[in-house]
């Protein structure tokens, strides 16, 4: 029927119509997949501004390795390590801190990007259950459309006002951040906004290296 109807008709533009007909069968499938890749993308590049940071603090880590969830040593030579890691571990003045990308938080009942612990990572599955061993919990948006940039911003949003809502009402208030690669006029200045106010902690721009080290700096150090 697809041959009959659309592409003999088509003569020798039949490639074309196929290729319409694909997308068209596809719908946002596509959509998704791209936005799948952007948020890897962007989990990798703040995963490698997180080690620079590290680094640069002389701060021991311990990264899990997102095939199998090991935790391994810190290795002197760590290029593209960002491909194969779904999390940081350190210790800093006497702090563990464990931060793990994607994590289902049992008080909020949905997925969160960015998870840290006050805990080790052999802790850490019983530490999530207890609001009060979280030092912040942070959205990453990956899309670097700036069409899209304010959806992603008031999605993020949404989301971190029910981590807020969720963690309050159980007495406790880890700090909250948004990063983004793309950041628009609006939603910059409503961000500032809730900077100012403090319901954000802190935000950053991935495409902007000096926020990017900024935020990361943070990190390590809360």
């Amino acid at each position: 029927m697809l041959i009959d109807k659309y592409l003999e008709p088509a003569g020798k533009s039949f490639v074309e119509e196929l290729v319409f007909r694909f997308l068209l069968t596809r719908g946002d499938t596509l959509g998704g997949s791209m936005r799948n890749v952007g948020g890897a993308l962007a989990q990798r590049k703040l995963t490698r501004a997180l080690l620079s940071a590290l680094t640069l603090g002389n701060v021991n880590y311990r990264w899990k390795q997102s095939s199998n969830g090991t935790w391994a040593n810190r290795a002197d030579e760590n290029a593209d390590v960002e491909l194969y890691l779904s999390g940081l571990a350190w210790t800093l003045n006497g702090q563990n801190r464990t931060l793990v990308y994607n994590v289902e938080v049992p008080l909020v009942q949905n997925n969160i990007d960015l998870v840290i612990l006050n805990c080790t990572p052999e802790q850490f599955s019983a530490s999530k259950q207890d609001p009060k061993k979280y030092v912040a919990l942070g959205e990453l948006k990956g899309g670097i459309d700036p069409a899209g940039a304010d959806e992603h911003w008031k999605t993020g949003k949404t989301a971190l006002e029910r981590i807020r809502t969720a963690f309050a009402a159980n007495n406790a208030s880890p700090k909250l951040f948004f990063v983004a690669a793309a950041v628009a006029s609006k939603m910059a200045t409503e961000i500032w906004r809730d900077l100012e106010i403090g319901s954000l902690s802190n935000a950053g721009n991935l495409t902007d290296s000096e926020q990017t080290g900024s935020l990361c700096a943070w990190i390590v150090e809360l």
